[in-house]
C-alpha cells in the first residue's frame, strides 16, 4: 500500500467517525499533500536513475574506445596478484589469514586477530617461482 493509499484510508476512517474535528481533517490534508509530493519525488528519482544509467554506459563505451584492452590487462594483473596470495588458519583463534609470498618467505607473521606468531615453511615448488 502506498503512502497516498494509506492517507486515503485514514481519511475514510475519519469520515466514518462522523465528527467535525478540524484538527484531524487538517492533519489528513497535510498528509495527503506530503504523499503527493513523495510520489512526484519518486518519479523524478526514477528519471534521474535512468539518466545516470545511460551516462554510465556512455562513459564505459568511451573508456573502451580510448583504452581498449588495457583494462583487461589490468584485471589480469590483479588476478595474478590474488593468485599469489596464500591462506592459513590460525591454530590459536581459528581466524583465516591471507598472506603473500614475501610474508611466507620471511618465515612467518603475527596473527592479526590474536597476535600469536605463525611460522611458515615454503615447499621447494614455492621457492622455484
Amino acid at each position: 500500500m502506498t503512502i497516498g493509499e494509506k492517507v486515503s484510508y485514514l481519511k475514510g476512517l475519519a469520515e466514518g467517525l462522523k465528527t467535525d474535528d478540524k484538527i484531524v481533517n487538517g492533519i489528513l490534508d497535510v498528509l495527503a499533500d506530503i504523499a503527493s509530493n513523495l510520489e512526484e519525488v519518486d518519479e523524478e528519482l526514477d528519471d534521474v536513475a535512468s539518466v545516470m544509467t545511460d551516462l554510465e554506459e556512455s562513459v564505459a563505451d568511451i573508456e573502451d574506445d580510448l583504452y581498449g584492452d588495457e583494462d583487461d590487462d589490468y584485471a589480469d594483473d590483479i588476478d595474478d596478484e590474488i593468485d599469489d596470495m596464500y591462506e592459513t588458519v590460525c591454530p590459536n583463534c581459528g581466524n583465516t589469514i591471507r598472506f603473500d609470498y614475501e610474508q611466507a618467505n620471511a618465515g612467518g607473521m603475527d596473527c592479526p586477530n590474536c597476535g600469536k606468531r605463525l611460522v611458515f615453511e615454503l615447499d621447494e615448488e614455492d621457492t622455484e617461482e
